[in-house]
């Protein structure tokens, strides 16, 4: 090859990255599969590995006519949980357990759950002896379903108000996402008590680039939360409770189909330090986590 004619090439390979790309489209409604892997990893402050835990979540995608004007569903065909690389445990009570997405849905009504994800599906949640799990099991496996859809809808799907990925149309753009600076009340039944709070920092989305997923071309999109914040309140006893502070950040990519506007491949990484203190006690404990989640669309 000439220099001439790579001059020519790497102009033709500028302009064609320069785009402007379009990722305003709504997805088509088509069946989908797809597989999310999430691994805590938990430290004492001295550096001490203190315990794991792994979830893997198979999830289905159906679209309900939009004539209906139903919402859409979602079928967990398998959720299954690892503590400390023990033995796999399948969690029957979910296995093919099916609802209705809403993403309109805020969770600010106590009536009308989060994206219309019902929390009392998961309050129950036993082991394979049928042992009931503990709350931090089972409320782990509800945030693996929240996780799942922040990055598969809040941030994939073009948003109907304030700037989304529907945004983002020249490489190196970056925009901020009206998640920014939400704090959201978290609820799980009784175990968690008023108060109790998550913040997002500036949340951010960004066009890094495109790449090629399963043969499919996709934008690469880079998304940031910020400097976040947690505030947990858990009773531990009939009048005692427990009070955890702490910040995080979460960051990752979503590799976004150009043709269909699925994500098909996505990452998150999130670091978290949390500070937990009783009325009872004179000394504080403090945890740092780190959570990995990799998420595939596997049709």
């Amino acid at each position: 090859m000439t220099a001439t004619t790579e001059l020519r090439s790497s102009k033709q390979l500028v302009e064609g990255l320069r785009g402007p790309f379009d990722l305003s489209s709504e997805r088509k409604r088509e069946t989908h599969n797809f597989r999310m892997d999430t691994k805590y990893v938990h430290f004492g402050m001295n550096g001490e590995r203190l315990g794991t835990e792994s979830y893997l979540l198979r999830i289905k995608y159906t679209p309900n006519a939009r004539a209906t004007g139903d919402a859409d569903q979602y079928t967990c065909s398998e959720l299954q949980l690892q503590s400390n690389g023990g033995p796999h445990i399948t969690i029957s009570e979910l296995s093919h357990w099916a609802y209705s997405f809403n993403l309109m849905l805020s969770g600010a009504d106590e009536r009308k759950p989060l994206w219309g994800i019902p929390q009392d599906k998961f309050s129950n949640l036993t082991d394979d002896a049928g042992k009931l799990l503990p709350f931090t099991l089972r409320y782990a496996i509800y945030d693996t379903f929240i996780d799942f859809h922040s990055i598969n809808d809040a941030f994939g799907r073009p948003m109907k108000y304030g700037k989304g990925i529907q945004d983002l149309r020249e490489i190196g753009q970056r925009v901020v996402h009206p998640a920014s600076f939400v704090e959201a009340t978290i609820r799980f039944g009784t175990e968690i008590k008023p108060g109790s709070t998550f913040r997002n920092g500036e949340v951010t989305l960004e066009l890094k680039g495109v790449s090629i997923v399963d043969g499919s071309p996709c934008a690469l999109i880079g998304y940031d939360a910020g400097e976040s914040g947690l505030k947990m309140v858990i009773p531990v006893s009939n009048d005692q409770d427990s009070f955890s502070a702490g910040g995080s950040q979460y960051k990752g990519d979503m590799y976004i189909d150009l043709a269909t506007h699925w994500v098909r491949k996505a990452t998150l990484d999130e670091y978290m330090v949390i500070e937990t203190s009783t009325p009872d006690s004179t000394s504080k404990t403090y945890q740092y986590t780190v959570r990995h989640i990799s998420l595939r669309m596997v049709d």
